[in-house]
């Protein structure tokens, strides 16, 4: 099995379900919070590969929500700088595996990359991992905060 340094926003229902999944998967979990790291925007546009921009972003923070941020209209250099100024902009969680760096958790790639032993016949695991990158409080429309 797997260490995993998993950068999240420390409270994150979803982060703390991804980190579960992991857990029980026999991985090991090293949970890094995303938001006191020292970030620097090499490091940081490691983990995003070959991932367009605007996949790079967390769509529940609060600047993105008022508008302020609108990751469609930007380029590379300006998203890592605007991430590096507010870290709540970064897409969760940022996970590495040895010298592999990837972004968000969809619970198939996952699967496919270092095994999460999912049983997709059931239907209680296919819904339990079905919105394990979205904020389940947006999901049950109670507002995701992203403070």
């Amino acid at each position: 099995m797997a260490t995993v340094l998993f950068y999240e926003k420390p409270g994150c229902v979803s982060n703390k379900r991804q980190k579960e999944i992991l857990a029980a998967a026999g991985h090991q979990v090293i949970a890094k919070n995303l938001l006191s790291e020292s970030w620097h925007a090499e490091r940081l546009r490691a983990f995003f590969g070959a991932l367009p921009v605007r996949n790079w972003f967390n769509y529940n923070a609060p600047a993105i929500k008022i508008g302020q941020v609108k990751p469609q209209l930007l380029d590379e250099p300006r998203a890592l700088a605007l991430m590096l100024e507010d870290p709540l902009l970064i897409r969760r969680p940022l996970l590495q595996v040895g010298d592999e760096l990837r972004v968000g958790f969809d619970p198939h790639w996952v699967d496919e990359w270092i095994g999460l032993c999912l049983d997709t016949n059931t239907e209680s695991n296919t819904d339990s991992a079905t919105d394990l990158g979205s904020c389940p409080k947006t999901l049950a429309q109670a507002g995701c905060r992203d403070e």
